[in-house]
């Protein structure tokens, strides 16, 4: 890792408290400008957190002009956004018109975004502790490019993740902490703003002494950063230690009360509790209200010499845990308020905020405004010359080259999770380069989902070499996963947070560090929805990767009704950034997978959830391979109906045994029957929105994949949809020509049984195929 030199002088000192002071302005600013002067044609509140920005101001100019180096990355807290375009302004990233319209249509987004800002945005954040998890992860992956020789060891940089203290209350951090401890991850920082308030209350006392302990349990350096210099120097003079033991007494919520109500509670309250012990009345007496109401606020969170000296001592790997202790509002007259989360200066309080500064009315956005010309030039000069403004741009990965065609997997009879796990140990072995790309993981379901070939192949990463115990002492076993540098499959525990949060880091290898990798994620599909919110968040940060949710549905039979997932189809049809695909056959499988590996890396592509089985099913004999261009459309004709046919099936999945049998009992009662595969209720229903939309959006109207499909039916067909899964996922295709449907499907949590019995009972059989085809013509 390439270290600099950090030099602390009194000049850059200086330029830093200037900076801190540009960044609580000018993110109070773009908050209030948008609530009190921009025009509200809705009258809803605009919205920011005023408070929330105003007490990390010292630790990101601290950190980012003075710590930062070009190859670091940085999770920005969520409510911090504002800071974080103050210093891409101050940098010239940023434009006044997108500060002038935060919140608003084309401009800055309440929270960092890799996707919708247009500043440089290593990790969107938002959805809290998940900002911070993810930057454990990326080290991790950091790590793999170096071990894989795909990234120097002296490009290597830190993630930092600047997190609220309410953060800490969020469940992912600690399973994140497990992951990354078993994984001996470094190079990540942690920064707690530690103001002790979040939206509905004061922090308990108590804990503080227990996020010491958690994270030195997981072999974290804790670094704690309570005083300001300052408050070290009264804590030196006569009567000093008694001040200081009281601050340490002193409950959050009466420091948080005392720092609103100003200098003289603070005198009050100080003389009061301890104003008889020796040399403290003096003490206190040599500081005016002012002087004393910001001796008492010098934390070590707003003191940038603090800040900066304790960066510069964890100049290592070492993974730390820096706790900030900050004021909320601090500077501003919300601060220490309880109800300052969402609060906000009113223009009275803005204004005179504003003279404070000596900032001229009109002048408000001037980005060194306030600053005698000397001062300016000075501080501008200071930011031009930093480490930030050197940064280069996100690197432009080059493409990894994908076979033609991905063999299909041979056998009569076989799963789509089977051919999924055959397939991926074919490109294992294949010698292409595409093989040595792909990096795998799975919240311990490795085994179950097929991934244990692939493992077997390419073992397991780990910068230390672990050997495989069993192998050694020659027990039999299928499971051959010595663990080394070179392994491609990286172990995870039953977390489907850290799962997700893991396929997001590996998804962004390529714009994080220039090398991209084709990551394979594996989950029992009906786990999916305890990862929900790392999925999304995944997906919001245009990462890649490929998830195979497996097995799935009512067809898991004896396993119940808690493993059988029913709406993961209408998630993959409503997550954006996610194509969902769900194939019968092995070598409708390899068509997808193919697809999927080349969709991945496009520059308007996306990730890919793959819905499988683990029925083994019969494979079905092709003429041709025309039907494989429909497929990755979204459906094909399995069975071509006859030119204004009156009715047809259309399927999704593994039920496709059925609908077979249920086609071959009605096509002779119904000639002209077609049989629809949908390999992709999102993409057709995608294919048919977008359609819809062109016509109000002044776009060529075309027909969607759908109604060229449909079109082949009478316009007053009937049509009966069915799926191992909610039923709204396919039934909404009568609305594509207006066709009577009859739904198929499970909206109810299933039960153990065979499949047999749960197909009948739950109605996804074929004698129900035959019964919703009668109801078409009876009704």
């Amino acid at each position: 890792m390439t270290t600099k030199t950090n030099i602390k002088t009194s000049d850059e000192m200086e330029m830093l408290e200037l900076l801190e002071s540009r960044l609580r302005w000018l993110s109070s600013w773009t908050v209030h400008n948008a609530n009190h002067i921009r025009e509200k044609r809705d009258g809803l509140k605009v919205g920011g957190h005023q408070a929330s920005c105003s007490s990390m101001t010292a630790i990101m100019a601290a950190l980012y002009f003075h710590a930062l180096r070009p190859q670091d990355k940085v999770a920005v807290k969520p409510h911090a956004g504002p800071v974080l375009h103050a210093i891409h302004y101050l940098l010239g990233n940023q434009t006044r018109e997108k500060l002038d319209r935060f919140r608003g249509l084309g401009g800055v987004q309440s929270y960092p975004s890799r996707t919708k800002d247009t500043i440089p945005v290593d990790f969107s954040t938002g959805s809290v502790g998940l900002g911070v998890a993810i930057t454990a992860f990326s080290s991790l992956m950091q790590d793999y490019l170096i071990a894989h020789g795909q990234m120097e060891e002296n490009e290597a940089g830190r993630m930092i993740a600047l997190m609220g203290d309410a953060e800490l209350d969020e469940g992912n951090i600690y399973e994140c902490l497990i992951e990354a401890y078993k994984h001996n991850i470094r190079n990540c920082w942690w920064v707690v703003d530690y103001n002790r308030q979040s939206l509905d209350s004061t922090t308990a006392d108590r804990m503080f002494r227990r996020f010491d302990d958690i994270f030195e349990t997981c072999g974290w350096r804790v670094v704690t950063l309570k005083y300001g210099k300052r408050q070290q120097a009264a804590f030196k003079k006569p009567g000093g230690k008694t001040l200081e033991q009281w601050i340490d007494s002193c409950p959050n919520a009466d420091f948080a009360a005392l720092t609103y109500q100003g200098g003289a509670a603070w005198r009050e309250r100080l003389l009061a509790d301890i104003g008889k012990k020796p040399n403290v009345k003096k003490l206190i007496s040599s500081f005016d209200d002012d002087a004393l109401a910001n001796l008492m606020t010098n934390l070590g969170g707003h003191c940038v010499e603090t800040l900066s000296e304790a960066f510069d001592r964890c100049d290592d790997d070492r993974p730390t845990l820096f706790i900030a202790y900050t004021v909320k509002g601090f500077g501003l007259p919300l601060a220490g308020h309880k109800d300052n989360h969402s609060g906000m200066m009113n223009p009275t309080q803005m204004d005179g905020y504003r003279k404070s500064l000596g900032i001229a009315e009109g002048a408000e956005w001037d980005a060194y405004g306030g600053l005698g010309d000397n001062a300016a030039a000075q501080l501008k000069a200071f930011v031009e010359n930093s480490a930030m403004a050197k940064k280069n741009g996100e690197s432009k990965a080059e493409q990894i080259p994908v076979p033609a065609r991905f063999a299909t997997p041979s056998g009569d009879a076989q799963s789509t999770q089977a051919a999924f796990g055959k397939i991926l140990l074919d490109l294992a072995k294949s010698g292409d380069a595409i093989g040595d790309r792909i990096v795998t993981t799975a919240p311990d379901v490795t085994q179950t989902t097929n991934l244990g070939a692939f493992v077997n192949q390419r073992g397991l990463f780990r910068r230390q070499e672990v050997a495989d115990v069993f192998q050694q002492a020659k027990i039999p076993s299928a499971q051959k996963w010595s663990a080394h540098a070179a392994g491609q499959h990286i172990e995870l525990g039953i977390a489907e947070n850290n799962f997700f949060l893991m396929l997001a880091s590996m998804g962004l290898t390529a714009p994080h560090f220039g090398t991209r990798l084709l990551p394979v994620g594996t989950v029992y599909d009906p786990f999916i929805a305890r990862g929900l919110d790392a999925l999304n968040y995944a997906c919001y940060q245009d990462s890649r990767f490929l998830l195979v949710g497996t097995p799935s549905g009512l067809t898991l039979g004896p396993e119940g009704g808690a493993h059988q997932s029913i709406n993961t189809p209408l998630v993959g049809m409503g997550q954006p950034g996610l194509v969902y695909m769900e194939p019968v056959w092995a070598d409708e499988v390899a068509v997808m997978m193919r697809w999927a590996f080349d969709h991945m890396q496009q520059e308007d592509g996306s990730s890919v959830y793959l819905r499988l089985s683990t029925r083994s099913i019969p494979q079905i004999e092709r003429d041709n391979d025309h039907w494989e261009a429909d497929a990755l459309k979204g459906a094909y004709w399995l069975r071509e109906p006859a030119p204004g046919a009156a009715a047809a099936i259309a399927f999704t999945g593994a039920i496709g045994p059925e609908v077979l049998r249920a086609y071959d009992a009605l096509v002779a009662d119904i000639p002209g029957l077609g049989v629809l595969n949908v390999t992709s209720p999102d993409l057709l229903h995608r294919g048919w929105s977008d359609q819809r939309a062109a016509r109000w959006q002044g776009q060529d109207l075309y027909p969607c994949h759908a109604k060229k499909m449909l079109d082949q039916l009478s316009p007053d067909a009937g049509l009966i949809t069915i799926l191992d899964g909610s039923p709204s996922a396919l039934s909404w295709l009568g609305a594509v020509n207006g066709l009577t449907v009859s739904p198929l499907g499970t909206d109810r949590f299933g039960q153990t049984g065979d499949l047999p019995d749960l197909y009948n009972q739950y109605r996804i059989d074929e004698t129900a195929i035959i019964e919703a085809a009668a109801e078409l013509f009876l009704s």
